[in-house]
């Protein structure tokens, strides 16, 4: 990936409203949501998520479909895995040894025990 790439992507992540968009898409998984549903949720206008999905859009860090009179947006997964690898590509000066927690440990969904 390209710097100038990457830093399209940030910038696009880098604002509160479509962070938050993107983290519901990511947890929604490769089937997406509908464009409607996402505003419901978020109680956001309509016109202004369509400017923040459309930043994301362009970013290519999420990808839209169509499903009959919907439009289903999900999270660009090849893009995003591009750029954390282009993020973590030299770590440590290539020697991951002397990182103290690895980079992909962390991607690891934590989600808190569940009481019996």
């Amino acid at each position: 990936m390209e710097v100038s790439r990457a830093a399209i992507a940030l910038s696009a992540l880098g604002n509160e409203r479509r962070l938050t968009i993107f983290r519901m898409l990511v947890e929604a998984g490769p089937e997406g949501i509908a464009a409607g549903e996402i505003a419901r949720r978020l109680d956001m206008l309509q016109n202004t998520l369509s400017s923040s999905l459309a930043v994301m859009a362009h970013a290519g860090v999420v990808r839209s479909r169509r499903e009959g009179r919907s439009i289903i947006y999900s999270a660009n997964y090849r893009h995003i895995n591009d750029l954390l690898g282009f993020l973590v590509h030299d770590c440590c000066g290539g020697d991951p040894s002397r990182c103290g927690e690895p980079f992909f440990a962390v991607l690891a969904p934590t989600r808190p025990a569940v009481e019996a």
